[in-house]
């Protein structure tokens, strides 16, 4: 996590006067926190998934190039939650694809198989 607890560490925060003022964020982020219906899914994901016969969440993890510990970090879970979510067929609640969606910076319709 960064020094300000976002849920994407991408973020960087410019400050003025010593409080921050503005946050640049990756464009999937963005897309992300306008409630964007971004369903494009880059094709090194897709290959991560097949070839590592993950789940989407877990190629989106892979693709972002952090590890199981560091997500269940973001997300207030423990690391075996990740495991069992990066397994394929799994069907997670919405709610939970809400939250990882936020901390991978992908949207939901994104994570979709």
């Amino acid at each position: 996590m960064n020094d300000l607890n976002l849920p994407c560490p991408e973020v960087q925060v410019i400050t003025k006067g010593g409080e921050p003022a503005f946050a640049v964020v990756p464009y999937d982020q963005y897309l992300v926190l306008l409630g964007a219906k971004h369903s494009h899914v880059p094709q090194r994901v897709l290959d991560l998934q097949y070839s590592n016969n993950l789940s989407r969440i877990g190629a989106w993890r892979k693709y972002r190039g952090i590890s199981q510990r560091e997500l269940a970090q973001r997300l207030n879970m423990v690391q075996s939650t990740i495991t069992r979510l990066e397994r394929p067929n799994v069907k997670p609640r919405l709610k939970t694809l809400e939250q990882v969606a936020l901390a991978l910076g992908c949207t939901v319709e994104q994570l979709a198989p």
